[in-house]
């Protein structure tokens, strides 16, 4: 995979939601972007609009604050800046993916089927998802990983409260998670048959990276910072053998 400077585009981050998840965004696409200097890094547009509404408190009803409008407004900024694609660093927001995409003629990436592709690269027949509320009862992954022929599976009740108290409770708010609750509600899906453990929050993103957690947990944020990276024209680096394999297939797909 070679990189030109003409070939590179510009990537737009829609960012803030949360805003520590958006910083290791950033640092992943610059750690894992292949460059020798200043220049042959990615040019990158970052929105990171805190006061968009919460997400999950409108997928659930709990308020009429429509964080859509704002998401929307935030893309056409960052279009009319420049952006030639669109990332978004929040499994959540992707529950309004089609009102975004359709609010701009740029291309923006979806981190749920992108991790659900990777998935399907993997062989994996069994998954389990630890997510917000509001992507679990949207049943965004599981539509989507179905279609890829992928059995689904999701924690339970009272597991979810705890998963939503270390995302809510413990990641953004700054504060240090329950990592042994948290392990033992992953144990729990891989008892059940799951394969591996999609990471389908971006704040549980930042526990992989604190805690070193193994090769059983899929990070959607570290695949969607793969696929951004490629997308923009540049040549990935440092990522494990598996995503560094999916990287290859990916190029080779698109050169077909």
């Amino acid at each position: 995979m070679e990189m030109s400077k003409a070939s590179l585009r510009t990537l737009g981050v829609l960012g803030g939601l949360g805003p520590m998840s958006s910083v290791y965004f950033y640092e992943m696409l610059t750690a894992h972007t292949r460059a020798a200097c200043d220049q042959e890094h990615l040019n990158i547009l970052l929105s990171s609009y805190a006061h968009t509404p919460d997400r999950t408190a409108y997928i659930l009803g709990a308020s009429e604050d429509n964080p859509l409008p704002c998401m929307q407004e935030q893309v056409k900024r960052l279009v009319g800046a420049g952006a030639d694609v669109i990332a978004i660093p929040c499994n959540t927001a992707h529950y309004f993916y089609s009102g975004i995409q359709h609010s701009t003629h740029v291309p923006v990436l979806n981190i749920i089927e992108e991790t659900a592709r990777y998935c399907k690269h993997l062989g994996i027949g069994r998954v389990g998802v630890l997510a917000t509320e509001g992507t679990v009862r949207s049943e965004a992954y599981r539509s989507v990983l179905e279609r890829e022929g992928i059995a689904y599976l999701t924690c339970s009740e009272s597991q979810q409260k705890t998963v939503s108290e270390i995302i809510y409770g413990a990641v953004k708010q700054g504060r240090e998670p329950d990592l042994d609750a948290f392990l033992a509600v992953a144990d729990a899906l891989t008892a059940q048959g799951c394969e591996r453990i999609i990471l389908g929050c971006t704040e549980l993103s930042l526990l992989k990276k604190a805690y070193r957690l193994g090769p059983r947990f899929i990070d959607s944020l570290e695949v969607l910072t793969l696929c951004a990276i490629l997308a923009c024209g540049g040549v990935p680096q440092g990522f494990d053998h598996d995503m560094m394999e999916y990287a290859k297939m990916k190029e080779v797909t698109r050169c077909c």
